[in-house]
């Protein structure tokens, strides 16, 4: 099972998900999305991939009381973890991911795709085909 695991205030980030999800399926993988106030680390601890999404919050944050959490949890267990990173922002230029991105590494998970994919506002058509092509990445892990 790959988990989609995501937080989103206007739907942007969820539209990203349902992409990631979408190409998980075609892949042959089963997959499972899940807003993050719904999601524990320990439905993930036996997985070998899966998609965190969270758009900018605040001062280029990840959003304070739900996905926070759960990332300072998930960087206990996200050694050796395959993990795809998504997000949309409103503002500044994108700085969230890069410190979720670094986050991640140093726990030791490997970032699927080299980096994570981001948009401003809503996804358009380009990026939610990116989206659905990280998603079969993601579907051939397990």
């Amino acid at each position: 099972m790959i988990y989609v695991i995501y937080w989103s205030q206007t739907g942007n980030t969820a539209e990203m998900a349902k992409a990631i999800e979408e190409g998980i399926l075609e892949a042959g993988g089963e997959a499972k999305m899940l807003a993050v106030g719904a999601a524990s680390p320990d439905d993930v601890k036996d997985a070998k991939a899966l998609a965190l999404g969270c758009p900018a919050s605040g001062a280029e944050q990840l959003e304070e009381t739900e996905m926070e959490p759960f990332v300072e949890q998930f960087e206990r267990i996200a050694g050796g973890k395959n993990v795809a990173l998504f997000g949309s922002y409103g503002w500044g230029g994108g700085e969230w991911m890069h410190n979720w991105e670094d986050r991640l590494k140093t726990a030791g998970a490997n970032i699927v795709g080299g980096k994570g994919i981001v948009c401003m506002e809503a996804p358009d058509e380009e990026v939610l085909k990116e989206c659905k092509e990280l998603g079969k990445e993601l579907g051939k892990v397990n």
